[in-house]
């Protein structure tokens, strides 16, 4: 299910909710630093890419009133658009300043109207944007449920330990490892979906899940290949989101 444009994720930045505003920026924003500061290729330095990342989250609350979802354009697009152009835009300012002379700066609405032949976003950059959707999931979910119900989840799943390596860390049997691991699971299955719905803005988006192997329907025989999927899809965020890191502190 899609998020609704006027009293979903999308109606409530467009209200300016704080909240809102904020969780988007704790998803997101690590991904969009990192992208700034692959684009600059070395041209531009760590406080310019912190600078560039809150001018962009600017042009997306410039940008969220006009933005038209039936246009079928994936979240993960759009604001990749929208940082793209405030790079655009800080290397245009650099150039006007060598020249000594003005520039007439391009509209925002008709930089993202614009197909100007830009590389679509790679694989890595789609992976570390539904790798943060459920990093959101985890975190809501971990709020939500008993402290040991999710350290059982998070070394069976997430660090991928057996049942028995498991219950004797945590001092209980394997049998209660079992029961707080599939109270959990059911958890993860139902917020990554609200959470994936929440910023999806086309089909694509509302799809990723499946594509990724986490079946949202809960049966048994499911539940070791959703456990490993799972695993897989957050190791990767860890290990994608170490090379960014890694690049976004080299010179």
């Amino acid at each position: 299910m899609l998020s609704d444009p006027t009293t979903g994720f999308l109606g409530l930045l467009r209200a300016r909710d704080p909240k809102a505003w904020f969780e988007l920026w704790e998803v997101f924003g690590p991904i969009v630093r990192a992208q700034l500061k692959r684009w600059g290729r070395g041209q531009i330095g760590l406080e310019t890419v912190q600078d560039l990342s809150q001018e962009t989250l600017a042009a997306l609350a410039q940008a969220i009133d006009s933005h038209d979802p039936s246009r079928g354009v994936k979240f993960s697009t759009w604001l990749l658009a929208i940082a793209r152009y405030t790079l655009s835009d800080e290397f245009d300012r650099r150039l006007a300043q060598k020249r000594g002379g003005g520039r007439r700066p391009q509209e925002l609405e008709a930089a993202l109207s614009m197909d100007d032949g830009s590389p679509a976003p790679d694989q890595a950059y789609e992976s570390l944007v539904f790798g943060a959707k459920v990093e959101a999931t985890l975190r809501e979910v971990e709020r939500r449920v008993d402290f040991l119900d999710f350290q059982v989840f998070r070394m069976r799943v997430l660090e991928g330990r057996s049942g028995r390596d498991a219950a004797e860390s945590l001092g209980v049997s394997e049998a209660q490892i079992s029961r707080r691991l599939a109270r959990v699971r059911s958890e993860v299955r139902s917020h990554l979906a609200e959470v994936v719905a929440r910023y999806s803005l086309t089909p694509e988006d509302v799809e990723e899940p499946g594509r990724n192997g986490l079946d949202p329907n809960p049966n048994k025989t499911g539940d070791a290949l959703f456990d490993e999927a799972l695993g897989e899809v957050y190791q990767r965020t860890l290990r994608l989101r170490a090379a960014a890191e890694a690049e976004l502190r080299a010179p």
